[in-house]
């Protein structure tokens, strides 16, 4: 198949983490830039990309680059492009826009002139246009300009990679799931160890890790991807895609959650029991001063309360209670905590080994690790220990080359015309499925019966006979017999079963 240029959207951070992603999933020509990697490949490559990635928002196709230096310019050069090729009469499309330029200061202007350009190319030359439909269109668009740079780009993924499908109920500022899988990676965690999240909230971090651990892609639970409507969908080369379990590994360690309080327990409860990965993740009711050291060694991935969103009664007690915590039960273990501000993590009584900026939304973080050891330091690293791997020293390194660039970042971040559709959290669909909970689910429960009307119904169900996906289509145990550990040597006193009920006893 013919290879192209695509381009892969991300957030500010994580760059170097999508890349590492795309170069070992096989793409070509991999190169950074500002919340994207570029890269290219086949129409296989596209789909892959857009199933297989953790650290991915969206995955555009550029179709136009060119030069323009107003409004007409921008309508000119849409115009001219045969846009038979990728819209109908019958085809609903929508704009987005992304503008970093003097010239062009109002990115919806931009996004309007796109639509006109488009409309008239229709009317011109089949007397009729096709429909804009600013929600869930058929065809996604993007046009980005920096300066007088101009791309246009189908968006092959419809809505956001982030929204994988497996959350089904939720809580107050969720951390999201591209940045939460993004953490993970940055840490180096390689399932080789048991993982721990002591404020789990809805358990974004826990099914990200379980997911990882077991290499399970996040695609399995999508409803759907946007170049499922493109002209030249290629429906065999998505299930065959969908159905290649091949990669998929056995994790033999476990996954633990805790948050203190219980409603948001249960909800943790439900996406695990959503993502299929009950058996080896375990949530349960606990305050963080109850917590002890783990029998076995572990790393801990959190992202505690920091007053931006939610702002606990005695913030800073809190974090001096994490800080003394660690301490005293967790020696010898590792621990990274976003937050994002200064006095927080200075209350935490603890030297930082590595820190990395990273944005949480538009909330300005760091991401930082924490090597717990007894004894001194010197000790510690003349038993072999690694206080900060040569990887962690590269990326702060270049951490403070770039820091001149932060207070900018944060200008054009607080500038709502900039970010009004670059920020993917605030994109009209999100915030639609964030309003309406129910709708979120409607949406993205049912892709079995949606498969099967898309032709993924070749085989029984549109899935491999007693493979991952069909199980957990089916609302069952959707690990593979033998693959995970049973969950039954996890229960102790106090332990939610995968059921949602409380065992008690000892």
């Amino acid at each position: 198949m013919q290879e192209f240029e695509l381009i892969a959207k991300t957030f500010q951070g994580l760059e170097e983490v999508l890349a590492q992603e795309l170069t070992e999933l096989g793409a070509n020509n991999v190169q950074l830039g500002r919340r994207m990697v570029s890269f290219t490949g086949d129409k296989a490559m596209m789909y892959r990309a857009n199933f297989c990635l953790r650290t991915a928002v969206r995955i555009l196709k550029p179709i136009k680059h060119f030069k323009a230096k107003d409004a007409d310019d921008v309508y000119n050069a849409v115009r001219k492009i045969d846009w038979s090729q990728y819209l109908d009469l019958d085809t609903t499309f929508a704009v987005d826009s992304v503008v970093y330029s003097d010239e062009f200061r109002h990115s919806k202007f931009v996004a309007y002139k796109v639509k006109d350009a488009i409309v008239d190319y229709f009317r011109e030359t089949q007397g009729e246009r096709p429909n804009i439909r600013i929600t869930n269109p058929d065809v996604k668009l993007n046009i980005h300009i920096a300066d007088e740079d101009c791309t246009l780009s189908l968006d092959s993924s419809g809505e956001s990679l982030h929204l994988r499908g497996y959350r089904v109920a939720t809580v107050e500022a969720p951390i999201n799931e591209v940045l939460a899988a993004g953490l993970i990676k940055m840490t180096g965690w390689q399932g080789d160890t048991d993982f721990i999240d002591p404020f789990c909230g809805s358990g974004t971090f826990l099914v990200e890790a379980a997911l990882m651990a077991c290499n399970i892609y996040p695609g399995v639970f999508r409803k759907s991807f946007g170049f499922e409507k493109w002209k030249d969908f290629d429906a065999e080369l998505l299930q065959e895609i969908y159905d290649d379990d091949s990669q998929e590994r056995e994790f033999t360690h476990h996954i633990y959650g805790y948050d203190i309080n219980v409603p948001t327990v249960e909800i943790a409860l439900k996406n695990v029991r959503s993502a299929g990965v009950s058996n080896i993740v375990s949530v349960e009711q606990q305050d963080f001063r109850q917590f002890k050291n783990p029998s076995e060694k572990a790393i801990m991935v959190t992202n505690p309360p920091y007053g931006e969103r939610l702002t606990p009664p005695d913030i800073l007690g809190l974090y001096q209670t994490i800080g003394k915590v660690l301490k005293n039960e967790f020696q010898g273990g590792e621990a990274w905590i976003i937050s994002s501000k200064q006095e927080l993590f200075e209350n935490l009584g603890l030297r930082p080994s590595f820190k990395v900026q990273i944005f949480n939304g538009k909330i300005d973080c760091d991401f930082r690790k924490y090597q717990l050891f007894n004894g001194k330091l010197s000790d510690f690293r003349a038993e072999g220990g690694k206080v900060k791997t040569d990887e962690e020293r590269r990326l702060m390194s270049d951490q403070r080359r770039f820091r001149t660039k932060r207070d900018d970042f944060k200008k054009r971040y607080d500038d709502e015309d900039h970010h009004r559709f670059d920020d993917e959290d605030l994109d009209p669909e999100y915030l639609i499925l964030r309003r309406k909970h129910r709708e979120f689910e409607e949406v993205h429960g049912q892709r079995k019966s949606n498969r099967g009307k898309a032709g993924f119904g070749k085989r029984e169900g549109g899935y491999k006979k007693g493979n991952f996906k069909k199980d957990f289509k089916k609302g069952g145990d959707s690990s593979r017999k033998g693959n995970f550990k049973s969950g039954g040597e996890y229960k102790k006193k106090g332990f939610f079963r995968a059921d949602g009920s409380f065992n008690d006893a000892e």
